[in-house]
């Protein structure tokens, strides 16, 4: 018999200055538990920083191999926008960047070696999809900091991170790389 999921909640109040979001969230996500507090955390950024109307954690979590890790539709259903988190493959991405307007990769790894995973492989429009890094400290602070019923404050000014989560402050840069 399978693990089933842990289920964590955030009370997220986002302030993405960036962008002009503001927004009170309250997210339920699924830990699945082949999944890295890691995984996770970087997956809960990704969707904070890529907010936006029609914004969802894929049905099947990690364990999906049709969807990414986060993905926009448009009222219509259709995926505007292909989220991947971690490391993903280079044939993954390059249909989530042929079926989505846009697509993008979060990753709480070394961005040289994921850079180095997809360089030579065939990934449709790979100049414009950004790899955005997280600093492993930074990371790393916040999975302690993590409990199953969370309160976070986010803020986003100038492409740096400002954390308060369950009282712990971090802060950190994203840095952004390209595919090619």
């Amino acid at each position: 018999m399978a693990l089933p999921a842990t289920l964590h909640h955030f009370a997220v109040q986002l302030a993405d200055v960036d962008r002009e979001v503001y927004q009170d969230l309250e997210l339920r996500v699924a830990r699945h538990p082949s999944e890295t507090a890691e995984f996770m955390i970087t997956r809960l950024l990704a969707y904070c920083l890529e907010y936006r109307e029609g914004i969802a954690f894929s049905e099947g979590g990690v364990s999906s191999t049709d969807e990414p890790a986060v993905l926009v539709r448009d009222m219509t259903g259709r995926i505007t926008a292909w989220i991947e988190v971690g490391a993903p493959d280079a044939e993954r991405l390059h249909r989530g960047s042929k079926l989505a307007g846009r697509a993008a990769v979060y990753t709480h790894r070394d961005p040289a070696k994921v850079l180095a995973q997809l360089a030579g492989k065939r990934i449709h429009r790979a100049e414009d999809i950004p790899l955005y890094s997280f600093d492993r400290d930074f990371i790393d602070a916040a999975v302690a900091a993590l409990d199953r019923r969370n309160t976070a404050t986010l803020s986003v000014t100038e492409r740096s991170l400002y954390l308060d989560l369950n009282g712990t402050n971090l802060s950190a840069p994203v840095e952004e790389h390209a595919l090619v």
